[in-house]
Parts: structure tokens; sequence; C-alpha cells
């Protein structure tokens, strides 16, 4: 008999109970046993308050071990996690505890400085994440039960409390489990209802393909709030036996390596973003040297470079990994030929929060360069489109992942999940003879050019942010226009004695050259400098929404 998604944890937390568990990055560390006795207080706590199974529990606040101990307590316990990007704004956080009809919130202390208890009037309860304290109560027996938790427990509990005493509710596949708030690039937050039958099919994905074992090490730093996060360096590592670090500051690139080089995690789950910040800033560079350009193309030199580098690299990562897993946002052309010329042990997955999220991936060992993998186990995916191998279509998928809908909205659950079961993605994509997806950019970016070709923004930015000076960009398109919005690396250029004219001509000279790259329907016709960083979701992808007016 298969083992449910909550038998997966109850049984880790008995066969580990003496293993460290959840550690804060330079802090304090839970073992499974601690983890157990402080969830079993929780659910005290919520049997004592009136909290019945189906409700729902809202956590917001930055990764940590507290963090995991709730949202594992919430589940357990039979009522519904809503947990909530701690990045949001407050207002978008009201909005998320009123439209889940949220009756407990839990919060972190940088979270709960910005939000106003009044305008969640339907709240019972607020915690503070970082010791459990109660910091609102709007319900007697809630004051009264955190009071009296130890005692209340001790009760339970006489002589001391044991790996047996570990017992949680079945779940049922198609019960909700999580309501996850997309970050949604184009709008407006939509609840995705994720059902148990969603996380045991993503957890069992895990089990099937990566090969963690009790003991290893991971180091959790994307939010736990997103799916990608949550499936993939909380709950598989948990059920495994793993001890997970979080890193329960800002990750930095020079706080992520220092981790890697303390922790040497078994596996590193990553966005893009950070892959490319450290190949560009320490790799890339050495590469770029007269010398190094000779060098790489004697091929017996070569190779020992090669050799040289991917070591370097490996190392940089804590040497330790099996592999890393890329996701969560279109990966640069340039940084992604680079690591395969040097044999680094990568790949790219593709999922999304609707399906928990996992659809597609490959191992490193067989992954196609430029693809994102081949559908999932229980997953099926499909190009709609009259030749998926040529011509673009979108990606649909259909399977156990997939989720139940949109909480309370069924008008776009109907436009996301037809009555066949297919779920639109929005994203577009071609498949090859063996099932590799290869994604061509998002259905709602694609621009249409003046003789009907159509455009794929992703794809010019991936060349445009490929050259000098340039941290990041946008390709928008007015009056029939093409325009290249660039956020310059301003630190680099003035590093380099650059002003700010000179910033301006070398990004004239740069659509000169990236316009040499490209089909003439796709050429840019002018640059806009942007003073700061562009807006971004929690996923690192930008909103892409809020620029297409720029004017300039």
């Amino acid at each position: 008999m298969e083992q449910s998604f909550i038998e997966y944890i109850e049984s880790s937390i008995k066969n580990n109970w003496n293993l460290d568990s959840l550690t804060d990055y330079k802090g304090a560390t839970l073992q499974y046993k601690d983890v157990a006795r402080k969830i079993e207080k929780l659910h005290i706590f919520f049997e004592e308050s009136g909290i019945k199974k189906g409700d729902k529990i809202a956590i917001c606040g930055r990764n940590s071990s507290h963090w995991g101990v709730t949202f594992l307590a919430t589940l357990t316990f039979g009522a519904i996690a809503v947990p909530i990007l701690h990045e949001f704004k407050a207002d978008n956080i009201h909005n998320i505890v009123n439209h889940s009809e949220s009756k407990l919130l839990f919060v972190g202390d940088m979270v709960w400085e910005n939000l106003n208890e009044q305008a969640m009037p339907a709240l019972e309860g607020i915690f503070l994440m970082t010791d459990f304290s109660l910091i609102l109560s709007r319900n007697d027996k809630l004051t009264f039960s955190r009071e009296h938790l130890n005692e209340l427990f001790g009760k339970k509990f006489p002589k001391n409390f044991r790996a047996e005493h570990v017992n949680y509710k079945k779940d049922k596949l198609d019960e909700l489990a999580i309501i996850n708030y997309t970050s949604g690039t184009t709008s407006y937050s939509k609840g995705v209802m994720l059902s148990y039958r969603s996380l045991w099919s993503n957890l069992k994905f895990a089990f099937e393909v990566l090969d963690m074992k009790s003991g290893d090490k991971i180091v959790s730093m994307l939010p736990m709030a997103h799916m990608y996060g949550m499936a993939f360096e909380f709950l598989y590592e948990f059920t495994v036996g793993c001890r997970i670090y979080f890193l329960t500051r800002m990750p930095s690139p020079k706080i992520i390596f220092q981790a890697f080089s303390d922790v040497k995690p078994n596996l590193i789950i990553a966005v893009p973003l950070i892959i490319e910040k450290i190949i560009k800033k320490t790799i890339l560079p050495k590469l770029e040297t007269p010398t190094m350009k000779i060098l790489m193309r004697v091929p017996i030199i070569n190779d020992k470079i090669k050799a040289t580098i991917r070591e370097q690299m490996i190392n940089a990562f804590g040497g330790n990994f099996y592999e890393i897993i890329i996701g969560g946002a279109a990966f640069n052309q340039e940084v992604e030929q680079f690591l395969k010329m040097i044999d680094f042990p990568y790949t790219v997955g593709y999922g999304m929060t609707e399906c928990g999220p996992i659809i597609c991936y490959e191992d490193w060992k067989k992954f196609k360069m430029g693809s994102c993998g081949k559908a999932v186990p229980r997953m099926e995916v499909k190009i709609d489109s009259e030749n998926p191998e040529k011509i673009p279509g979108e990606i649909i998928c259909k399977g156990q992942n997939v989720m139940l809908g949109y909480y309370k909205n069924e008008e776009e659950s109907a436009k996301v999940i037809d009555k066949e079961g297919w779920m639109h993605t929005g994203d577009l994509g071609l498949i090859d003879k063996e099932g590799n997806i290869t994604i061509k950019g998002r259905s709602k970016n694609m621009l249409l050019g003046s003789n009907g070709q159509n455009i794929y923004p992703e794809e010019i930015e991936d060349k445009l942010n490929a050259l000098p000076y340039i941290s990041e960009s946008i390709i928008v398109q007015q009056n029939q226009k093409l325009v290249g919005l660039v956020y310059p690396d301003f630190g680099d250029a003035y590093a380099h004695g650059l002003t700010h004219e000179d910033i301006e001509k070398v990004m004239e000279e740069n659509r000169t050259t990236l316009n040499a790259m490209l089909p003439s329907y796709s050429h840019i016709q002018k640059m806009k400098i942007y003073p700061e960083e562009f807006e971004k979701t929690p996923k690192k992808s930008i909103k892409r929404f809020l620029y297409l007016e720029a004017k300039g």
C-alpha cells in the first residue's frame, strides 16, 4: 500500500527521531523529535482554541525552522495552509488573509512591523513565528490555551513525549491542502488550490529521480511560500530525513556562497539569477583575457582549462552535490552554453504553482541543452500546434500534479483547465521526438511584428543581457516599434571610469550589435535607460505589465 503524503511526514519523524532536522543558518537547530514536540503543542493549541479541520491558517515570514514547523503542524492537524510571500506589500498580505478566510496568521517579525490588524477583521489571532508568542487575540479560548500550553502539554504526556505518540490524521487525495497565491507577472494574484494528490505526486517524483538520503544536507534559499522551494528544498528533504539549513536573511550571493562552503549541500535548487551572477562576476572575466582566449583554442590545454573551471565552479557550490536544478525563470543561453561546455552537472526543470510545481524534468546526464526536460511521471504534456516540433504552440498538461482550481474563482479556473482536464499554461513551446520541451516564451508576452511575425521578447532580452554593462532588460512595443528598456550595471560601468554619457553611448552601440544578430522585423529602434532595477515577482521574473507603456 502506497504511503499517503501525511504518512511520509509521520514516518520520517519517527525514523529520524534523534537526527538534526531544521537549522536556522548561524542559529539554532531542531532535531526531528523537537519538530514533533512543537507540532504537538500547536495541535493542542489548535484543538483547545476551537480551530477545526478545514480551517485556514496563513503563514507569512522569511524562511525559518519555525516557518517549517508551523506549516507541518497545520497540515498534520487537518487545517489548510495559506503560505504568503513575505516580500508582498502589506495591503497584498491583508487581501490574501481576508480572501482566504484565514482564522490564524503566523508572521515573521519583519512582516509584522508593516501590517495592520484592523485591515484583517476576520482573524481570530496573530502569532509571532520567532517564539510563537500571541500578539493579537480576539478569542478568549485562544488566549487561555496559549497561556496554559505547557501545562496542557504536560497533562497530555505525563511521562514524556516519545516517537510512538506521533500519530497524525490521514489525508485523502482530493482533499485541499494548500491555497497558494501566485505572484502573477501579469496582474493580480489568484489562490491556487493544491490537493494532497498534487503534494504527494510531487513528493513521489522527487523520490523517483533525486537521490538524497537520511542525514544529507540542503540549503533552503528559495522562499518556502513558493511551491518550488517548498516542494524541493523542504518537503522532500524533510520526508527523507535530511538536515535543512534556512537562510533566514536576504540571500545575497555572498551569504549564499558562505552557506554553500559551510554546509556543503548534497543537492542545489536554484533560480537562474543566482547561477548567472556567479558566472558573470567570478568565472567569465578570467576567460575574457587575451591569453585565455588563445589557450582555449588549443584542444589539449582547452580540456585542462575546462576541467579546472568546472572544479572551481563545483567548489564554489560546496563541492558535494550531485546536480544543480535550475527553474522558476528563463535561463540565459550564453551562460547555459558555458555550463554545457565545461560539462557542469546542471539541469533545467519546468513547472508552475498550479502544478505544485513540477511539469518537466530530466537528469543532468541526459538533459538536452536549451530544453527544460520531459514530462514527469503522472503528467502528460502536449504542444497545442499543428506541427509541435517546428511551430511553437501553447504548452498544455494534464495529470495528478494539476491544481483543483482557483479559490473562489470558477471563471478563471475554467479559463485555465478545460473540459478534458488539460491545464493551459500560457507558455509557448516546442517538443522534439524524444519528448524534450523547449520554451519559446509566454503567449501573453508574444509581440506581433509589422508583417504578422511572432516576436518573443525573452529571446531578444537573452541576447541583449549578454552585452556590455547590461544588468537586465525588457523589450516592449510602442507604435509598432520595438524599444529596449535597460537597467545598466552602473557599478561595473563606474568602476571602469564610464560617465553617464559614456553609458548612453555604450547602450547605443549595444543596440547596433544586437540588431546585427536579429532578423529585420525584430530590430530595436531605440534604447531607454532605467535608473533602478525593474520590479520583480518573488520568482525574480520582471513584472512586465508595469512597463508596457514606458515613455521615452
